[in-house]
């Protein structure tokens, strides 16, 4: 019986510890069962964190650019709104006079004053000469600087430019641009301040011949500017302003004392090939030019052929006697040299 009893007992307690055993295997494989889940779902929870920011991202970015090619766009109209509106108001043909004339006169204006002012610190002889020839000095920059632009922009557009072709249909002698219409409002303004200046200090910078060869010059640049007509045949007559420079050099040379110089005798040699060409051959082209063309310069206003006809004839006229002048100086200058 007692026997019996204790196995009754140790069957009890065994199955008792395999339910114990099985309880705690379910619940272990249970906690492994959540840990795998709960891995599972942090790896999941991330990478949707990290697909989240990505999108965001990418988002935000995608809104910056929209925005950026906006603004960019918006600024690109404003441009373009202001370039028109500098086309209309600055550079439109009725207007260009009214903005390069003055131009003209306050660039000379500024270049009359900086001269003054760099002279005065760099040129030692500057302070030894008189009020006249100071302002003389300062004139003859004035008037180098304005040579040196118009004749670069009368050899672009005589030599360079399509605007006066032959290939293109119209007469040649009613074409103009904005750009030419400019510069010879730039070349008026000057021709105002230079010839007050000769006007009002006569006969210290100039004699009659200087009056009447900047009231021609005044006359058919002004014309060709407001009208339109001839200014092509305007462009090959200041080409002629390349021997200003040289002219201007001989002078300062002179006025340094510096007459006897080499520099004096190579400038002067210069001088008279490009009066040569500038004032002399440059000339007979012109005329020859206009015969081509006689029947398109016919058909201008009666003061324009006027002005084709007269003015650079007279200009000639005074070319060949200043180009005399140069012949016996430059003559003179080399028998003293031998």
């Amino acid at each position: 019986m007692e026997a019996l009893r204790g196995w009754y007992i140790r069957g009890l307690l065994w199955n008792l510890r395999t339910v114990v055993v099985n309880a705690n295997e379910r619940s272990v494989a249970q906690e492994r069962k959540r840990l795998k889940l709960r891995i599972v779902f942090r790896d999941w929870l991330t990478s949707f964190l990290c697909a989240s920011r990505r999108f965001l991202a990418i988002f935000r970015y995608k809104e910056v650019e929209k925005k950026l090619k906006q603004a960019i766009m918006s600024l690109k109209s404003y441009q373009s709104q202001a370039e028109q509106l500098l086309k209309y108001l600055v550079l439109s043909d009725p207007v260009v006079p009214y903005i390069s004339i003055p131009a003209g006169i306050l660039a000379s204006k500024l270049v009359y004053d900086l001269t003054d002012l760099i002279s005065g610190v760099y040129f030692k002889s500057y302070s030894n000469l008189s009020r006249i020839q100071r302002m003389e000095w300062n004139n003859r920059a004035m008037s180098t600087l304005h040579a040196i632009f118009i004749t670069a922009a009368s050899l672009y557009m005589v030599f360079l430019s399509d605007l006066y072709s032959d290939r293109y249909f119209g007469f040649i002698t009613f074409r103009s641009s904005t750009i030419s219409t400019f510069c010879l409002g730039v070349s008026v303004g000057y021709f105002i301040t230079d010839l007050g200046m000769i006007s009002w200090f006569y006969p210290s910078l100039g004699g009659m011949e200087y009056v009447i060869h900047h009231l021609l010059s005044l006359v058919a640049v002004a014309y060709a500017m407001l009208t339109g007509e001839g200014q092509l045949y305007t462009f090959m007559v200041l080409i002629s302003e390349t021997t200003t420079p040289g002219i201007n050099l001989r002078w300062y040379l002179d006025t340094a004392g510096m007459k006897k110089s080499k520099a004096y005798l190579i400038n002067g040699v210069v001088i008279f090939f490009a009066w040569l060409v500038a004032r002399i051959l440059l000339f007979m082209y012109m005329f020859y030019h206009v015969y081509l063309h006689l029947n398109q310069v016919l058909q201008m206003h009666a003061f324009g052929q006027l002005l084709v006809f007269v003015v650079p004839l007279v200009l000639s006229v005074m070319n060949l006697m200043w180009f005399a002048k140069i012949f016996r100086g430059l003559k003179k200058t080399l028998a003293k040299r031998q």
